[in-house]
């Protein structure tokens, strides 16, 4: 094992799959020559050159579209964007037509392609910069959706996501980038639509993924002390989502939490809601607990970033909820 910070996990998983396959290439907004906006792809065109590692306008619609068209044709691009948030700008290339394009073709067309970048809050960047994608694109039949909250997962996914034949939707976070942890030597792959158990438990299932994970992880350490023993579980994927880890520790431990950093109307937590109560309702001893961003348009101010955002005391408080505990 070794130590790297998230974006270097990023930068190995894109790095390796460029020397096994020529066919892979990466495109977006000062990859190259400025080394990444937040220096993802350091050092990565003095290795693979600028026919690899390309500089793109600051248009979002025109290089996601060249980014299908690749894809479509044999090559298995990786578009960054700077941040999701923009883009909603491409959202016709990934939605109407990476995502369509095997079904409308007949299957004569796949899109092997990977959009990936920062998502969700990242400071005080104001409500047009804040938002939290997972559920908008997860909705949407034909892309599948990732988000690794480790090093290790960031490198193993986005490896399978770039191996994939499917258009894979890549969620990472601006706050996350400098994250250190502990990936394996050499190369691995983590599949696809799999669940991690990161912590084991037997009082309470609390169900997570993306960056706000840390916030499950805080609220867990302090609920320990109170000897409620939780067991958290990241999704890593969004879509395709693995229910049946979730339903086999919710037969454990009969209680279920759910938390997530966007909206809570039509989100992922509403999804695992009906999900739980159809296949684990003789399971539950108390109803579904879910910790959400508030239901507003994100502030500047940081008073209010903390009170919208889901945190480690909200947590703590929807598990003792949910134990019938003050």
């Amino acid at each position: 094992m070794k130590t790297v910070q998230f974006r270097e996990a990023l930068n190995e998983a894109m790095s390796e799959e460029m020397r096994r396959d020529d066919n892979v290439f990466l495109m977006g907004e000062e990859v190259a020559e400025y080394n990444g906006a937040y220096k993802v792809s350091k050092g990565m065109l003095e290795e693979f050159g600028e026919k690899r590692i390309i500089d793109t306008p600051i248009a979002e619609l025109g290089f996601a579209g060249i980014g299908v068209g690749a894809a479509m044709n044999g090559l298995r691009p990786v578009v960054e964007f700077m941040t999701w948030n923009f883009a909603l700008l491409a959202s016709d290339q990934i939605i109407n037509s990476a995502a369509k394009m095997l079904q409308m073709s007949g299957g004569q067309f796949n899109v092997p392609i990977v959009f990936r970048g920062g998502n969700g809050q990242a400071g005080q960047l104001g409500a047009t910069h804040s938002q939290a994608f997972e559920a908008f694109y997860a909705h949407v039949p034909g892309l599948k959706v990732i988000t690794p909250s480790t090093p290790a997962d960031a490198k193993g996914l986005l490896k399978s996501a770039i191996r994939d034949e499917d258009p894979i939707v890549f969620l990472e976070s601006e706050k996350m980038y400098g994250d250190k942890g502990e990936i394996p030597e050499g190369e691995y792959l983590t599949p696809i639509g799999v669940a991690d158990i990161k912590r084991k438990g037997a009082d309470v299932t609390i169900v997570s993924f993306g960056k706000i994970i840390k916030e499950v992880h805080k609220a867990a350490d302090a609920l320990k002390e109170d000897n409620i023993d939780c067991e958290i579980i990241d999704l890593r994927t969004i879509r395709p989502i693995d229910y049946a880890t979730i339903v086999e520790s919710i037969k454990k431990t009969n209680r279920c939490v759910v938390v997530e950093e966007s909206w809570p109307l039509a989100s992922i937590s509403s999804e695992l809601g009906y999900h739980i109560q159809r296949y684990a309702f003789d399971y539950l001893d108390a109803p579904i607990h879910r910790v959400t961003q508030a239901d507003t348009p994100f502030a500047y101010s940081p008073t209010l970033i903390e009170e919208a955002l889901p945190n480690a005391d909200r947590i703590a408080k929807a598990v003792k909820a949910s134990l019938y505990r003050n």
